[in-house]
């Protein structure tokens, strides 16, 4: 394998050098604007021959590689009429005059898009994910973005991961946020995101928590002259009402920017629980439950804020944002107790009530300053947070075999509320047009307080009744060295952070204090063979620090037989994470496959186990270390105006020790394609996620597809789409426990197939328009 590669890297290397380089820009005529993914084709002029072949980056420039000789070089882009220089000689590496394109009015009543951006671009240490032109995230959230974005999975229960990997940190125009919390990803509006970076090796600018990577969220903001605004209506079954508003208006001193949105949203899941215990390795009884739930969610999201052009080199920036969502749920728990022979023994039946009311604030102040030296920035961001909510339960209990009573009742109450206060400040510093340094600091001071009880029969049980408070304070530093010497460039970093975490309770039962200060360095190097091919390494140490709800030891009491408690005790673990990636572009064709291993130690993993009354107690512990390996492949292919594909492939091994001993391989994959015709686009893809064991728990494997439909009229001020999501009902996540003494089959569906229609109308405004409102 290593020999087929030197040699694959001396054979690329060697045709690079026979051939010449042809540089140019393409820019529209009437505005100077750089078009972005125009294409770029060198043909034989005799037999028409496609030779080579490129999209243009956001400023509007191409590099070609080529033989020396004589070809026809054509220039298009969707909307603009064709340039054609025909029998051009080249003998030499040159840089092209720039090209400019006009639009063809005949071709915009064809084709309304201009400056479509691809679904997926790929950077050297990043891909972004554009979300305007997703058809299937219409009427969504970041969780339906989020299942079509290449390396990420969403799960039947909502939780995120990355490679198969759920230790990925999540940001917000690149800082966390309250946003990200109490199930905040579902109820941020897709028509709010602009596009979606996934960073799976992340530089010393980054913080170094989630061992997975980062995914962080762009969201919208206005950036052309005058007033604009959309207006989104969104209905579907099952229940899935909404009203999205944006509007912006930007003169030469300011820009104002809002969005206002209300989503109401019901359905319906069920689940299934079938338990075996064990009493010297002979069976003694055995526990059938199921479950049926009605979901409601209420949810008013209200963002807006102003940029202050103080002057060409001193931007300021305000902004608040406010989501406030009530959640309802209604269920229905069925139990059958069975003896070892399979007779039933007992029947009970309990009905759970649910009520919780959610509100997040988050203030946020953001200063950027540029100098007259090209490449110099400065950014200050100062963000407070505070949020709050009151999760309420009340479970009715009666049996219903042998005989038919009423034996109790359940309740619990739990009162959380948080204030975050984050700074952080970042300043580039260019030394040669080629180098330069970056240097940032970062501190964020956390304050959370949980008040938790549970009454049995009116009771209060003591050992779930306490006022936990949770302090964390996390500081940071980093200083990283970026250079380019010819076709090898390098990027070196090394951030330290200090961690101060502390909570108590007011029993005195769970006073934790640690301190602890790491290093973090990071490497990227990469090599550019051509414009158009590259290799890239890289490595960085990360760190994932245990989540609020992981520590705190009082919370999730809803059924007797299960419930879920934290580990205080829970210690941050630790990933060595190395990368070797290459990317090439064909004309047409991206391929971008990658090899990766990390290292983690401290591993987190949930422990289940019996307790003395018979429950099954989970609990995140420290269960040791995990070695993992894989390779992943991405492709994107546009055989045509009309055609776009694309798809990747992940596979893994990984072998876990300490606590558990598990040696396991996983793969997932996804097809996505689009179909885009004149005022209609079609839009289709389907994942499937393996098989994997991790723990005590094995997880069978998933797949789900969906569709989506858009069509554009009214000289394109309105669309309407249609998207159908999991179509095959398919979406159920089952899994094995197996722990001492019993095992566990589960089955989980959260929501069904479902349907959502949307209606976007467009004020001042046409889709054409190359702003952030939404498509």
């Amino acid at each position: 394998m290593k020999n087929k590669l030197f040699t694959l890297l001396f054979l690329t290397t060697f045709v690079s050098i026979a051939q010449i380089s042809i540089k140019g820009k393409v820019l529209e005529k009437a505005g100077n604007i750089p078009l972005e993914y125009a294409t770029v084709i060198l043909t034989n002029p005799l037999s028409n021959e496609i030779i080579t072949g490129e999209s243009t980056n956001k400023n509007g420039e191409f590099s070609l590689s080529l033989k020396p000789g004589t070809y026809n070089l054509k220039v298009e882009f969707i909307g603009f009429k064709n340039c054609i220089n025909k029998n051009v000689n080249f003998t030499k590496s040159m840089s092209l005059p720039t090209i400019f394109l006009e639009e063809d009015a005949e071709a915009l009543e064809e084709v309304q898009v201009i400056a479509e951006k691809s679904t997926t671009e790929y950077k050297l240490d990043k891909r972004v994910f554009n979300v305007g032109k997703d058809l299937l995230s219409k009427g969504g959230n970041v969780n339906d973005i989020l299942n079509n974005v290449p390396s990420v999975n969403v799960d039947a229960e909502g939780s995120v991961s990355l490679r198969g990997n759920p230790s990925v940190r999540i940001l917000i125009n690149g800082k966390p946020s309250v946003l990200t919390n109490n199930n905040g990803l579902e109820q941020i509006p897709s028509e709010s995101i602009e596009k979606i970076e996934v960073i799976t090796n992340p530089s010393a600018k980054y913080d170094a928590e989630g061992t997975a990577g980062i995914i962080n969220i762009i969201l919208k903001k206005n950036k052309v002259g005058g007033f604009g605004s959309s207006l989104q209506l969104t209905s579907g079954i099952p229940d899935n009402h909404g009203i999205n508003y944006n509007v912006n208006y930007k003169k030469e001193k300011f820009n104002l920017f809002s969005n206002f949105r209300y989503r109401h949203i019901s359905f319906n899941g069920n689940s299934s629980l079938f338990r075996t215990d064990f009493n010297n390795n002979e069976i003694e009884s055995f526990l059938e439950r199921t479950t049926e739930t009605e979901s409601t969610y209420k949810v008013l999201n209200i963002y807006f804020g102003s940029d202050y052009y103080i002057n060409d080199f001193n931007t300021l920036t305000l902004s608040y944002y406010h989501r406030g969502n009530v959640s309802y749920r209604n269920t229905d728990y069925y139990f059958n107790s069975l003896d070892k022979n399979r007779e039933l023994t007992e029947s009970l039946f309990n009905r759970e009530s649910y009520r919780e009311p959610q509100k997040a604030n988050q203030l946020e102040l953001n200063y950027i300053k540029t100098f007259d030296k090209k490449g110099q920035k400065l950014t200050v961001n100062l963000q407070y947070e505070f949020w709050n909510d009151d999760e309420n339960e009340f479970i009715e209990e009666s049996q219903t075999f042998p005989t038919e009573v009423t034996t109790g009742n359940l309740a619990s109450r739990d009162i959380e509320s948080s204030k975050d206060f984050l700074f952080q400040s970042d300043f580039k510093i260019p030394i040669t047009p080629k180098s330069y340094v970056e240097v940032g600091l970062k501190g964020e001071v956390r304050n959370i307080d949980s008040d938790y009880t549970v009454w049995d029969n009116g009771n209060v049980i003591d050992r779930f009744d306490n006022l936990l408070k949770y302090n964390e304070g996390i500081y940071g530093a980093y200083i990283q060295y970026g250079n380019r010497e010819h076709k090898f460039q390098y990027l070196l970093g090394l951030r330290a952070e200090h961690s101060d975490t502390g909570s108590t309770d007011t029993k005195g039962f769970f006073t934790t204090d640690k301190k602890y200060t790491d290093l973090f360095p990071t490497v990227h190097l990469t090599y550019n063979f051509t414009e158009a091919t590259n290799l890239q390494l890289s490595y960085s140490r990360r760190i994932r620090r245990p989540r609020f709800w992981q520590l705190n030891p009082f919370g999730g009491y809803s059924d007797r037989r299960n419930y879920r408690i934290g580990n205080p005790d829970l210690n941050p673990m630790y990933t060595n994470s190395f990368e070797l990636g290459t990317l090439k572009r064909w004309y047409k064709f991206t391929v971008n496959p990658s090899i990766y291993f990390q290292r983690t130690t401290n591993l987190f993993e949930t422990q289940i186990f019996i307790e003395s009354d018979g429950a099954l107690v989970s609990m995140p512990v420290n269960s040791g270390t995990e070695n993992r390996a894989g390779a992943e492949l991405a492709l994107r292919y546009s055989p045509f105006k009309w055609l776009r594909l694309s798809s990747e492939f992940n596979y893994f091994t990984y072998q876990q020790k300490g606590l558990y001993d598990v040696n396991d391989n996983a793969w997932s994959s996804r097809l996505n394609s689009r179909f885009r015709f004149p005022k209609f686009s079609v839009q289709a893809s389907i994942n499937y996620q393996g098989a994997r064991e991790s723990g005590q728990t094995f997880n069978e494997s998933i797949y789900f597809a969906n569709i989506g439909f858009s069509k554009d009229f009214w000289n394109d001020k309105a669309s309407l789409s249609l998207n159908m999501n999991n179509i095959f009902d398919s979406r159920i996540a089952k899994r094995l426990i197996t722990g001492e003494n019993y095992t566990s089959n589960t089955s989980f569906r959260r929501m069904g197939r479902n349907t959502t229609v949307t209606f976007t109308y467009r004020f001042n405004r046409t889709k054409k328009d190359r702003d952030r409102l939404p498509d």
